[in-house]
């Protein structure tokens, strides 16, 4: 006979059991849907977002310097992030000016405008003649991984212009197989990508492979591909499987490899992997991963609009990682411009236009009065590169 202690044990175990199946069967909360209520912001209206793209379009222009780059190491504070000179700004004026660049393509601003179309040029000069220098800066740090992948993305839109010769788009596509050698030669030795080496500071880097840094470049390869350019198989496999080694089940990611035994880990829960999942989830769909589903991508669409302020308790705040969840304020805006990369690739139209709502109605309310965007000080690279994911962001809600 089973006393009433035991009894109660069995059935607790029965309801352990039970709840232990559902989460293993039911498909929603295998892709990690937690019923998040969907939100309800009021969409602005077209006018409105192409008022605020020609505004920010206006601060790209005034804000470019003379030799057709944007940024510079001048502005500085107190707390300035380790940045090895020249090596450092050379990689971060090359991936801003890249970033600023593609903004001005997509936005088809340059077409109407002369002035738009004259600081476009001058970018795209200055992308031709700076971006095959930019090396590792010393060392231990490796900023030049984001202006290889931002370059290579900025290339591709140069090349996808109608309006330019076939001798041009040839010129630009070796520019591009050239950005891509020099991510081969600074891969990682686990795969992917970091932008810092503290381990060996090898001539093969061994850095951790840092999940957004690969998803970065693995987007930018993709649009490279799409227009003919070949890229290694070997490249993209290591890099997808290092992103993949840090996707939890629930679809958010490590940091970095060097923190993926920490999974419980602030920065590693969903809170913490806000800006990062839209990043790691659409890059790993365009190179075939079945798992990202819409479902995955709606879920976590849903949640960038759920929980977008705790991504905003940390931007604008001069310290990175200081915010809840160990958030930066530099994910911010880097976040949303890869949700709407996540938009656009829904399949469901009716349902893309609510996310379109949601993320321009975040984004509009955030202009600066001058016309730019920024999440975090950094010397005199936030306003151009907050700006730029600005509006290719906001492009794409139209």
């Amino acid at each position: 006979m089973i006393n009433s202690r035991s009894g109660i044990d069995l059935l607790a175990f029965k309801v352990i059991l039970f709840l232990t199946l559902i989460l293993v069967i039911h498909p929603q909360c295998m892709m990690g849907d937690t019923g998040i209520q969907k939100a309800s912001r009021q969409p602005p209206p077209k006018g409105a977002i192409e008022s605020s793209i020609r505004k920010g379009i206006d601060f790209l222009i005034s804000d470019q310097n003379k030799d057709g780059s944007w940024g510079s190491a001048r502005n500085t504070k107190g707390l300035n992030i380790y940045a090895p000179v020249p090596g450092a700004h050379h990689a971060f004026r090359a991936a801003v000016t890249a970033m600023c660049v593609n903004a001005l393509i997509e936005t088809n601003l340059a077409k109407k405008d002369p002035k738009a179309k004259a600081a476009l040029e001058l970018g795209e000069k200055w992308i031709l003649k700076n971006l095959g220098s930019v090396r590792r800066a010393n060392h231990d740090a490796l900023y030049n991984v984001w202006g290889h992948s931002y370059g290579i993305a900025a290339l591709v839109a140069m090349h996808n212009k109608k309006e330019i010769s076939n001798q041009r788009k040839e010129l630009i596509k070796d520019s591009i197989r050239h950005q891509i050698n020099m991510l081969q030669k600074y891969e990682s030795v686990d795969g992917g990508w970091g932008y810092y080496d503290f381990r060996y500071q090898a001539k093969q880097p061994s850095s951790s492979s840092i999940s957004f840094t690969n998803s970065t470049a693995l987007v930018a390869l993709k649009r490279a591909e799409e227009i003919g350019v070949d890229v290694p198989d070997r490249l993209v496999k290591r890099a997808f499987d290092a992103t993949k080694r840090q996707q939890k089940p629930d679809f958010s990611y490590a940091y970095g490899e060097y923190l993926k035994l920490r999974p419980m880990r602030g920065i590693n829960l969903p809170g913490g992997s806000l800006g990062r999942s839209q990043a790691c989830n659409i890059a790993l769909k365009l190179w075939g991963d079945e798992k990202i589903t819409d479902a995955v991508l709606d879920t976590w669409l849903d949640r960038l609009w759920a929980r977008n302020g705790w991504l905003s308790i940390g931007r604008k705040r001069p310290i990175p990682h200081e915010s809840w969840f160990q958030v930066a304020g530099y994910f911010y805006y880097y976040g949303h411009y890869y949700a709407s990369l996540c938009i656009e690739d829904l399949a469901n139209a009716k349902n893309a236009e609510y996310h379109k709502g949601q993320l321009a109605a975040i984004m509009l309310p955030l202009q600066e009065k001058e016309g730019s965007w920024w999440d975090y000080p950094f010397y005199s690279y936030h306003r151009p590169y907050g700006t730029a994911f600005a509006l290719m962001t906001l492009v794409r809600c139209l």
